[in-house]
């Protein structure tokens, strides 16, 4: 990310910083997507003290390393993403000196293989806030053909996993974000309708668990009226750097006003 930054023309970073700004200010005025389906306030999931669990797949890992995963808070051990600056919000906010903030997002991991680590990863590190972005793959390797799961598969394999962490961390606040694609570089029409069977299965998850839910598909469906899919994630994917700072404002808002 750093060398794309430092290629780029000054004048088209600090255009384009400008309208990722205005279009995330945009998007928390009115009837926008940042308050659309967000839970009655009440207060918020993140209190003094407490420790954060983000996990994923590679939307989450953003390129974090390995060898700096023990330690909290900070960037390597955090990646370049949405998770990392989600973190930088919390931790340089008041009292937020007082968290403990973790990522276990692995690269091309789907249900299973969180199942697989989780009790490394997650039921070990207790955390009070567990955030769980995965979807993508269990969709996109079904497409390929590097996996024969299905939405159900999904839904089933993600109910159990809640189950399990439940029975473990029965105090957990959860956050289960949902899968999204942008309708440009690696997503095509043959992703569709099958991929809105994967996003209604995780908001059913959290409905069913009673977990906050962050929309980030409805976000990024209000975003590109405001620049182009690929302005937000150039695979259609993997969010760029513009569509991280969205998703970490969306994060935040939800899960301090749930």
């Amino acid at each position: 990310m750093q060398s794309d930054h430092q290629s780029m023309p000054r004048r088209t970073f600090v255009q384009s910083a400008l309208a990722v700004g205005a279009a995330a200010s945009a998007l928390h005025l009115g009837k926008n997507v940042l308050a659309a389906d967000a839970p009655a306030t009440t207060g918020s999931l993140i209190k003094p003290g407490c420790t954060i669990l983000f996990q994923g797949d590679s939307i989450t890992d953003a390129g974090r390393k390995r060898e700096h995963a023990e330690t909290p808070n900070k960037q390597p051990g955090m990646g370049n993403g949405y998770a990392w600056m989600t973190a930088a919000g919390l931790l340089t906010a008041p009292q937020g000196s007082s968290l403990t903030i973790y990522n276990r997002g692995i690269s091309g991991h789907k249900v299973p293989q969180l199942a697989e680590r989780w009790e490394n990863d997650c039921i070990n590190l207790k955390p009070d806030v567990l955030s769980i972005l995965i979807g993508v793959n269990d969709i996109w390797h079904r497409l390929n053909g590097r996996y024969d799961g299905t939405a159900e598969t999904y839904e089933q394999q993600y109910m159990a996993l809640i189950e399990q962490t439940k029975e473990k961390l029965p105090n957990v606040k959860l956050v289960i974000c949902e899968p999204f694609v942008l309708k440009c570089g690696a997503v095509n029409d043959d992703w569709f309708p099958q991929f809105d069977g994967y996003r209604a299965a995780a908001k059913k998850v959290a409905e069913t668990h009673k977990a906050v839910f962050v929309p980030f598909q409805s976000m990024f469906d209000e975003a590109v009226q405001y620049a182009p899919p690929e302005h937000w994630a150039g695979d259609g994917v993997h969010p760029s750097p513009f569509g991280a700072s969205l998703m970490a404002a969306a994060w935040i808002r939800h899960v301090t006003n749930a």
